[in-house]
């Protein structure tokens, strides 16, 4: 991967593992499961190949309107995950961040974030972030009522300051799994200029070979901004 152009900032729609458990006669939450060891796979190789930014798209605002058994699992899923995942964040030197409105989220899973961020605060590697409660039109409404809140000229320089995702830069690479083809609610202002991908896999079957195949594609664009 040396020779290839890096993107630094990858996000990823992690789309598919519903249909991912049905297809094999599993229930969903067993899909959410192994989903989840493809977050870590993912975040690790993205880690050792030198990406600076992962994030994830893990819980949407609308994903509440889900079954109600299914969002108690996602919680409980996300608080293990996390628990599970400091030790590894810290040995492989990778920071974590959450993005997206937590008040919504129980005070022990706003806890296990919080002390979480803190933690791998000081890590120098790839910052994974999760998009928890998350959705990009409830992000700039919040990042416009900082900007009055500061009383700060409306300028595209000082929005960007105001969004979750402050000081990470825009996206390099979108990439959306299970073949569906929107953004549904993600990263708007942050994929502007984004280079996206859609695959055919679900999520808890995409590989690192995958991924190295969508860099190697993204290598090969010319990427103009607008100009010529």
């Amino acid at each position: 991967m040396s020779d290839l152009k890096m993107p630094e900032h990858i996000a990823i729609i992690m789309d598919g593992n519903g249909r991912w458990a049905t297809e094999r006669g599993l229930k969903r939450t067993a899909g959410h499961e192994e989903g989840a060891k493809t977050v870590r796979e993912i975040t690790s190789y993205c880690s050792s190949i030198g990406i600076k930014y992962l994030t994830l798209y893990a819980f949407s605002t609308e994903n509440w309107e889900r079954p109600k058994i299914e969002v108690e699992f996602l919680m409980k899923l996300l608080e293990r995950y996390l628990k599970n995942e400091l030790e590894i964040y810290l040995k492989n030197d990778i920071r974590f961040k959450a993005i997206g409105d937590l008040t919504r989220f129980s005070k022990s899973l706003q806890k296990i974030i919080t002390i979480t961020e803190e933690r791998t605060f000081h890590c120098k590697g790839l910052t994974q972030v999760l998009a928890l409660n998350y959705g990009s039109k409830n992000e700039i409404i919040r990042a416009i009522k900082k900007l009055n809140e500061k009383n700060l000229e409306i300028t595209e320089e000082n929005l960007e300051s105001c969004l979750d995702t402050a000081g990470m830069g825009d996206v390099d690479i979108l990439i959306r799994t299970s073949g569906e083809v929107r953004l549904s609610n993600y990263l708007l202002w942050q994929n502007a200029y984004a280079e996206m991908f859609f695959t055919q896999t679900y999520w808890p079957d995409f590989s690192k070979a995958e991924l190295d195949d969508i860099i190697s594609d993204f290598s090969k664009r010319e990427r103009r901004f607008g100009a010529i």
